[in-house]
Protein backbone atom coordinates (compact mmCIF):
# COMPACT_ATOMS: atom_id res chain seq x y z
CA UNK A 1 0.00 0.00 0.00
CA UNK A 2 1.52 3.89 -0.96
CA UNK A 3 1.63 6.30 1.80
CA UNK A 4 -0.31 9.09 0.70
CA UNK A 5 1.03 12.53 0.15
CA UNK A 6 1.06 14.26 3.04
CA UNK A 7 -1.32 17.70 2.67
CA UNK A 8 -0.58 21.20 2.70
CA UNK A 9 -3.66 23.64 2.55
CA UNK A 10 -3.58 26.95 1.34
CA UNK A 11 -2.88 28.96 4.28
CA UNK A 12 -0.21 26.46 5.23
CA UNK A 13 2.46 27.76 3.06
CA UNK A 14 5.87 29.08 5.26
CA UNK A 15 8.36 30.59 3.53
CA UNK A 16 11.34 31.43 6.01
CA UNK A 17 10.18 33.98 7.56
CA UNK A 18 7.02 34.44 5.66
CA UNK A 19 3.40 33.30 5.71
CA UNK A 20 2.00 33.42 2.50
CA UNK A 21 -2.10 34.20 2.75
CA UNK A 22 -4.87 32.24 1.29
CA UNK A 23 -5.25 34.38 -2.16
CA UNK A 24 -7.17 33.79 -5.70
CA UNK A 25 -7.55 30.29 -5.16
CA UNK A 26 -10.14 30.86 -2.31
CA UNK A 27 -12.74 29.14 -4.80
CA UNK A 28 -11.44 25.64 -4.43
CA UNK A 29 -12.45 24.01 -1.41
CA UNK A 30 -10.35 20.86 -1.72
CA UNK A 31 -6.67 20.85 0.16
CA UNK A 32 -3.85 20.67 -2.59
CA UNK A 33 -1.03 18.48 -2.17
CA UNK A 34 2.74 18.93 -3.50
CA UNK A 35 2.16 15.59 -5.34
CA UNK A 36 -0.45 17.04 -7.32
CA UNK A 37 2.11 20.07 -8.93
CA UNK A 38 -0.64 22.51 -8.89
CA UNK A 39 0.57 25.21 -11.37
CA UNK A 40 -1.57 28.05 -10.10
CA UNK A 41 -0.91 27.87 -6.65
CA UNK A 42 3.10 27.42 -6.85
CA UNK A 43 3.00 30.69 -9.45
CA UNK A 44 1.15 32.55 -6.61
CA UNK A 45 3.52 31.49 -4.05
CA UNK A 46 6.67 32.73 -6.16
CA UNK A 47 4.93 35.88 -7.31
CA UNK A 48 3.95 36.86 -3.58
CA UNK A 49 7.36 35.78 -1.93
CA UNK A 50 9.97 36.16 -4.79
CA UNK A 51 10.82 32.72 -3.82
CA UNK A 52 11.03 29.66 -6.13
CA UNK A 53 8.29 27.34 -6.33
CA UNK A 54 8.59 24.86 -4.00
CA UNK A 55 5.33 22.84 -5.31
CA UNK A 56 7.11 22.50 -8.72
CA UNK A 57 10.51 21.70 -6.98
CA UNK A 58 8.78 19.04 -5.31
CA UNK A 59 9.92 19.65 -2.01
CA UNK A 60 7.92 18.30 1.20
CA UNK A 61 7.97 21.06 4.20
CA UNK A 62 7.51 20.18 7.54
CA UNK A 63 6.18 22.04 10.90
CA UNK A 64 9.06 22.85 13.18
CA UNK A 65 7.42 21.64 16.43
CA UNK A 66 4.69 23.40 16.61
CA UNK A 67 5.45 26.69 15.86
CA UNK A 68 3.45 26.94 12.78
CA UNK A 69 6.73 27.48 10.65
CA UNK A 70 7.17 25.21 8.31
CA UNK A 71 10.94 24.37 7.06
CA UNK A 72 11.76 21.66 4.25
CA UNK A 73 12.42 18.22 5.07
CA UNK A 74 15.81 18.44 3.04
CA UNK A 75 18.16 20.96 3.73
CA UNK A 76 21.90 21.49 3.74
CA UNK A 77 24.60 21.38 6.37
CA UNK A 78 27.86 23.21 6.73
CA UNK A 79 30.17 20.89 8.80
CA UNK A 80 33.12 20.58 7.38
CA UNK A 81 31.29 22.15 4.33
CA UNK A 82 34.10 23.85 1.92
CA UNK A 83 32.00 24.91 -1.11
CA UNK A 84 31.77 28.72 -0.75
CA UNK A 85 28.44 30.40 -0.79
CA UNK A 86 27.13 30.06 -4.05
CA UNK A 87 25.99 26.42 -3.70
CA UNK A 88 23.70 27.28 -0.56
CA UNK A 89 22.27 30.06 -2.63
CA UNK A 90 21.23 27.16 -4.89
CA UNK A 91 20.25 25.34 -2.36
CA UNK A 92 18.02 27.96 -1.82
CA UNK A 93 16.74 27.90 -5.28
CA UNK A 94 16.22 24.15 -5.23
CA UNK A 95 13.89 24.74 -2.06
CA UNK A 96 16.05 23.42 0.92
CA UNK A 97 16.01 26.87 2.72
CA UNK A 98 16.96 25.27 5.54
CA UNK A 99 20.73 25.88 6.35
CA UNK A 100 22.57 24.55 9.21
CA UNK A 101 25.93 26.05 10.32
CA UNK A 102 27.36 26.69 13.74
CA UNK A 103 30.19 28.99 15.48
CA UNK A 104 32.24 25.48 15.61
CA UNK A 105 31.85 25.10 12.32
CA UNK A 106 33.88 28.40 11.10
CA UNK A 107 31.51 28.91 8.16
CA UNK A 108 29.34 31.34 9.70
CA UNK A 109 30.47 33.89 7.14
CA UNK A 110 30.12 32.00 4.33
CA UNK A 111 26.15 31.14 5.02
CA UNK A 112 26.08 35.24 5.21
CA UNK A 113 27.45 35.88 2.43
CA UNK A 114 25.14 32.99 0.67
CA UNK A 115 22.05 34.86 2.02
CA UNK A 116 22.81 38.26 1.24
CA UNK A 117 20.11 40.21 -0.44
CA UNK A 118 17.83 36.95 0.31
CA UNK A 119 17.47 36.65 3.83
CA UNK A 120 13.70 36.44 4.05
CA UNK A 121 13.87 33.65 1.98
CA UNK A 122 15.98 31.07 4.12
CA UNK A 123 15.54 29.77 7.19
CA UNK A 124 19.10 29.99 9.34
CA UNK A 125 20.52 27.78 11.75
CA UNK A 126 23.07 27.83 14.30
CA UNK A 127 24.27 26.24 17.08
CA UNK A 128 26.60 27.92 20.62
CA UNK A 129 29.40 25.75 22.48
CA UNK A 130 28.75 27.70 25.54
CA UNK A 131 26.53 27.41 28.49
CA UNK A 132 27.63 29.65 30.85
CA UNK A 133 24.70 32.87 30.63
CA UNK A 134 26.63 35.89 29.90
CA UNK A 135 28.94 33.53 27.62
CA UNK A 136 25.47 32.14 25.75
CA UNK A 137 24.99 35.85 24.71
CA UNK A 138 28.27 37.30 23.49
CA UNK A 139 28.01 34.00 21.62
CA UNK A 140 24.74 34.93 20.08
CA UNK A 141 25.91 38.12 19.46
CA UNK A 142 29.12 36.88 17.76
CA UNK A 143 26.86 34.48 15.13
CA UNK A 144 24.91 37.16 14.37
CA UNK A 145 27.69 39.32 13.30
CA UNK A 146 29.52 36.73 11.03
CA UNK A 147 26.11 35.84 9.76
CA UNK A 148 24.93 39.32 9.04
CA UNK A 149 21.83 39.22 10.13
CA UNK A 150 19.61 40.57 12.95
CA UNK A 151 17.92 37.34 14.28
CA UNK A 152 18.89 33.83 14.11
CA UNK A 153 15.68 31.49 13.00
CA UNK A 154 16.89 28.29 15.20
CA UNK A 155 19.48 28.35 17.54
CA UNK A 156 20.95 25.74 19.50
CA UNK A 157 22.67 24.67 22.25
CA UNK A 158 25.29 22.33 20.78
CA UNK A 159 25.55 19.80 22.85
CA UNK A 160 24.54 18.91 27.14
CA UNK A 161 27.83 19.84 29.21
CA UNK A 162 27.52 18.86 32.58
CA UNK A 163 29.47 20.97 34.20
CA UNK A 164 26.80 23.73 33.91
CA UNK A 165 23.48 23.92 35.25
CA UNK A 166 21.55 23.39 32.25
CA UNK A 167 18.85 26.21 34.14
CA UNK A 168 21.80 28.90 33.23
CA UNK A 169 21.97 28.14 29.76
CA UNK A 170 18.60 27.96 28.80
CA UNK A 171 17.82 30.78 30.65
CA UNK A 172 20.16 32.50 28.78
CA UNK A 173 19.01 30.74 25.44
CA UNK A 174 15.17 32.68 26.55
CA UNK A 175 16.54 35.96 27.20
CA UNK A 176 17.92 35.86 23.18
CA UNK A 177 13.92 35.60 22.46
CA UNK A 178 13.11 38.09 24.73
CA UNK A 179 15.64 40.53 23.02
CA UNK A 180 14.54 39.48 19.33
CA UNK A 181 17.69 37.96 18.58
CA UNK A 182 16.44 34.17 18.31
CA UNK A 183 13.40 32.96 16.88
CA UNK A 184 13.05 29.77 18.15
CA UNK A 185 15.57 27.52 20.48
CA UNK A 186 16.79 23.75 19.93
CA UNK A 187 19.05 21.84 21.25
CA UNK A 188 21.85 19.27 19.62
CA UNK A 189 23.42 15.70 20.48
CA UNK A 190 20.61 15.45 24.01
CA UNK A 191 19.63 12.36 25.17
CA UNK A 192 15.97 11.73 26.82
CA UNK A 193 16.94 12.14 29.92
CA UNK A 194 19.25 15.42 29.19
CA UNK A 195 16.34 16.51 26.68
CA UNK A 196 13.63 16.26 29.64
CA UNK A 197 16.12 18.32 32.01
CA UNK A 198 16.10 21.41 29.89
CA UNK A 199 12.38 21.15 29.10
CA UNK A 200 11.69 20.99 32.84
CA UNK A 201 13.85 24.47 33.05
CA UNK A 202 11.97 26.34 30.36
CA UNK A 203 10.07 28.89 31.77
CA UNK A 204 8.70 30.69 28.68
CA UNK A 205 9.44 28.98 25.35
CA UNK A 206 9.45 25.05 24.17
CA UNK A 207 12.44 23.54 22.43
CA UNK A 208 11.61 22.58 19.09
CA UNK A 209 14.43 20.81 17.79
CA UNK A 210 16.87 18.10 18.72
CA UNK A 211 19.31 17.52 15.71
CA UNK A 212 20.96 14.28 16.14
CA UNK A 213 23.10 11.80 13.90
CA UNK A 214 20.59 9.46 11.99
CA UNK A 215 20.26 7.16 8.79
CA UNK A 216 19.39 4.25 7.21
CA UNK A 217 22.17 2.62 8.52
CA UNK A 218 22.86 3.99 12.51
CA UNK A 219 19.50 3.97 14.19
CA UNK A 220 20.22 4.68 17.54
CA UNK A 221 17.80 7.46 18.02
CA UNK A 222 15.09 4.71 17.21
CA UNK A 223 15.24 3.50 20.78
CA UNK A 224 14.83 6.37 23.13
CA UNK A 225 15.52 9.78 21.46
CA UNK A 226 13.21 9.65 18.16
CA UNK A 227 9.55 8.28 20.12
CA UNK A 228 10.32 10.51 23.22
CA UNK A 229 10.75 13.64 19.87
CA UNK A 230 7.73 12.28 18.12
CA UNK A 231 5.41 12.01 21.12
CA UNK A 232 6.43 15.23 22.47
CA UNK A 233 5.93 17.40 18.99
CA UNK A 234 9.95 17.95 19.27
CA UNK A 235 11.69 17.97 15.71
CA UNK A 236 14.40 15.60 15.04
CA UNK A 237 16.77 17.35 12.51
CA UNK A 238 18.61 14.48 11.01
CA UNK A 239 22.83 15.27 10.46
CA UNK A 240 25.02 12.97 8.58
CA UNK A 241 22.06 11.37 7.19
CA UNK A 242 24.30 9.96 4.28
CA UNK A 243 26.97 8.12 7.26
CA UNK A 244 29.74 10.25 5.89
CA UNK A 245 29.20 9.01 2.36
CA UNK A 246 27.25 6.66 0.38
CA UNK A 247 29.79 4.35 -0.06
CA UNK A 248 29.54 3.99 3.95
CA UNK A 249 25.63 3.03 3.26
CA UNK A 250 26.34 0.93 0.29
CA UNK A 251 28.93 -1.23 2.78
CA UNK A 252 25.34 -2.28 4.81
CA UNK A 253 23.74 -3.24 1.93
CA UNK A 254 24.82 -6.71 1.11
CA UNK A 255 21.55 -7.67 -0.59
CA UNK A 256 21.87 -4.56 -3.32
CA UNK A 257 18.70 -3.51 -1.87
CA UNK A 258 18.83 -0.15 -2.72
CA UNK A 259 20.10 -0.75 -6.16
CA UNK A 260 16.73 -2.83 -6.22
CA UNK A 261 14.43 0.04 -4.89
CA UNK A 262 16.32 2.30 -7.88
CA UNK A 263 15.53 0.43 -10.24
CA UNK A 264 11.81 0.25 -9.01
CA UNK A 265 11.13 4.06 -8.32
CA UNK A 266 13.93 5.71 -10.91
CA UNK A 267 15.70 7.39 -7.87
CA UNK A 268 19.34 7.27 -6.93
CA UNK A 269 20.26 5.01 -3.82
CA UNK A 270 20.76 8.18 -1.81
CA UNK A 271 17.67 9.57 -2.83
CA UNK A 272 16.30 6.45 -1.19
CA UNK A 273 18.17 6.53 1.64
CA UNK A 274 17.37 10.23 2.35
CA UNK A 275 14.12 9.15 1.91
CA UNK A 276 13.91 6.31 4.20
CA UNK A 277 14.60 9.35 6.92
CA UNK A 278 12.72 12.23 5.76
CA UNK A 279 9.80 9.36 5.66
CA UNK A 280 9.67 8.95 9.92
CA UNK A 281 7.00 11.47 11.16
CA UNK A 282 8.82 14.41 12.08
CA UNK A 283 12.55 14.21 10.71
CA UNK A 284 13.90 16.57 8.52
CA UNK A 285 17.44 15.94 7.21
CA UNK A 286 20.74 18.45 6.58
CA UNK A 287 22.81 15.78 4.53
CA UNK A 288 25.89 17.85 3.18
CA UNK A 289 27.12 18.45 -0.39
CA UNK A 290 30.27 20.50 -2.53
CA UNK A 291 28.78 19.76 -5.60
CA UNK A 292 25.77 20.99 -7.59
CA UNK A 293 25.24 17.59 -8.98
CA UNK A 294 24.99 16.07 -5.37
CA UNK A 295 23.01 19.11 -3.91
CA UNK A 296 19.92 18.42 -6.69
CA UNK A 297 20.38 15.02 -6.28
CA UNK A 298 19.55 15.46 -2.61
CA UNK A 299 16.74 17.69 -3.07
CA UNK A 300 15.09 15.32 -5.22
CA UNK A 301 15.18 12.65 -2.52
CA UNK A 302 12.00 14.98 -1.02
CA UNK A 303 8.51 14.72 -3.15
CA UNK A 304 7.72 11.37 -3.27
CA UNK A 305 7.55 8.72 -0.38
CA UNK A 306 8.58 5.32 -0.36
CA UNK A 307 5.78 2.44 -0.14
CA UNK A 308 5.12 0.74 3.29
CA UNK A 309 6.61 -2.39 1.32
CA UNK A 310 9.75 -0.61 0.23
CA UNK A 311 10.20 0.41 3.64
CA UNK A 312 10.31 -2.58 5.17
CA UNK A 313 12.54 -4.68 2.18
CA UNK A 314 14.87 -1.59 4.16
CA UNK A 315 14.48 -2.59 7.11
CA UNK A 316 14.86 -6.36 6.26
CA UNK A 317 17.57 -6.29 3.90
CA UNK A 318 20.06 -3.10 5.09
CA UNK A 319 22.05 -3.94 7.82
CA UNK A 320 22.55 -1.02 10.77
CA UNK A 321 23.91 -0.46 14.24
CA UNK A 322 22.01 0.51 16.91
CA UNK A 323 23.67 1.76 20.10
CA UNK A 324 22.34 -0.40 23.24
CA UNK A 325 21.45 1.74 26.03
CA UNK A 326 23.99 0.31 28.65
CA UNK A 327 26.58 1.81 25.41
CA UNK A 328 24.26 5.07 25.78
CA UNK A 329 24.50 5.59 29.53
CA UNK A 330 28.09 4.80 29.30
CA UNK A 331 28.92 7.00 26.47
CA UNK A 332 27.33 10.21 28.25
CA UNK A 333 28.70 9.14 31.70
CA UNK A 334 31.79 9.29 30.01
CA UNK A 335 31.46 12.82 28.58
CA UNK A 336 29.86 14.33 31.64
CA UNK A 337 32.87 13.00 33.48
CA UNK A 338 35.05 14.78 31.26
CA UNK A 339 33.64 17.96 31.45
CA UNK A 340 33.26 18.22 35.17
CA UNK A 341 36.94 17.36 35.01
CA UNK A 342 36.92 20.78 32.40
CA UNK A 343 37.23 19.02 29.13
CA UNK A 344 33.73 19.69 27.67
Amino acid sequence: MTRPAPILKEDDFFVANIKVPPCSVHTRQHSLTIAGMVSDLSSLVCRRTNFPSILQMGMELKELGTTGAKVPEVGIGTYRYEAGPGLLRKAVELGAFLIDTAESYNNEEVVGQAIQGIRNRVFVATKTRHWKYAEVLRSAEGSLRRLGIDSIDLYQLHWPNAAVPIAETMAAMETLVDQGKVRFLGVSNFSVPELKKAQAVMRKYQIVSNQVRYSLVDRSIQLDVLPYCQRNHVTVIAHTPLAEGLRNILSFDSQDVLGQLAGATGKTKAQIALNWCVSQPGVVTIPKTHSLEHLSENCGSSGWRLTEEQMAMLDKGVHFRRRSRFEARFRRFARNTLQRLGRP
